[in-house]
């Protein structure tokens, strides 16, 4: 399967995708001098991207392999602990456990972003004027709502606080939010008074997102609340569109939301597994890579 890297594309069969971490710093075999310095968004992705591959990683490997100081790398990784995606061990960095811990919300800020914003773009593309639509808490979804400003005659029931302050303005929207509590940093709106906002409304579309996404195992989310959440949005909504990065795809978390069948359509970045993107595929959802 051939795809455009300019526009998304649906998964309809097995592709293989290779996706090399960059090294800068470093001038390619045969070439002289240096490229352009990393960004420190960039240095700080590929050192997240570092430690998730290998689970433990030393300063001098960083340094090495980014094209940096090890202070600067030290800084870095200070940077990167006080935002929960990694701990500083000696020598180095590890990554935080998995399954029963999501990593802080300022962390995943920090992410993919790239990838986050073409999938936001994407899953908006998704959502026609006259729609009511569900817009769960996340870093992804948050691009979603981005994407959506400008827009007429939507009706938007935010499940963040953050989305919710966005769109509140936007003169071609009504913005609605639920009753309930208020997870501190994460700014998603949980609870009982919650889920009971969805028992007399019925939407055309709800955009949810994900602690991981498994064939097998489903749609599962870090924390039971939000998932509990999740479950009520989703079972309110006429279409269920699911958008994350592809690190999440093959991710399970804690906390099941549900099936993946029960889902249409799951937008993710070209960088997912094609074994993974197939299986979850011929379960009924369409995958779009972006």
């Amino acid at each position: 399967m051939s795809m455009s890297p300019a526009s998304p594309n649906t998964f309809t069969g097995r592709a293989e995708l290779r996706c090399r971490l960059p090294c800068a710093g470093h001038a390619a075999p045969g070439q002289r001098g240096f490229r352009k310095p990393m960004s420190k968004q960039n240095r700080h992705q590929l050192i997240l991207d570092l430690v998730q591959a290998k689970g433990n990683v030393q300063v001098s490997e960083l340094a090495a392999r980014i094209g940096v100081s090890e202070m600067t790398i030290r800084r870095d990784l200070e940077a990167l602990e006080q935002v929960g995606a990694l701990t500083r061990v000696h020598g180095g960095a590890a990554a935080p456990p998995s399954r029963s811990y999501e990593p802080a919300y300022h962390a995943r800020r920090l992410q993919r972003v790239d990838e986050k914003e073409r999938i936001g773009r994407a899953a908006a593309e998704l959502i026609h004027d006259g729609e009511t639509v569900i817009i769960d808490a996340g870093t992804t979804t948050l691009e979603v709502a981005k994407a959506l400003r400008g827009r007429r005659n939507l009706r938007v029931l935010a499940l963040s606080l953050r989305i919710a302050d966005l769109l509140a303005d936007e003169p071609g929207l009504t913005v609605m939010i639920p009753g309930g509590i208020t997870r501190p940093g994460e700014r998603s709106i949980i609870g009982a008074m919650t889920q009971r906002a969805f028992t007399d409304l019925y939407f055309d579309t709800v955009v949810l997102s994900a602690g991981g996404v498994d064939p097998e195992a489903g749609v599962t989310e870090y924390i039971p609340e939000d998932a509990a959440v999740k479950q009520a949005a989703a079972a309110s909504a006429r279409r269920k569109i699911v958008v994350t990065d592809s690190t999440k795809i093959g991710t399970i978390a804690f906390a099941r939301v549900c099936g993946v069948e029960q889902l249409d359509t799951v937008v993710t970045d070209k960088n997912v597994d094609s074994a993974l993107a197939h299986a979850i595929a011929e379960r009924g959802p369409e995958v779009v890579t972006v």
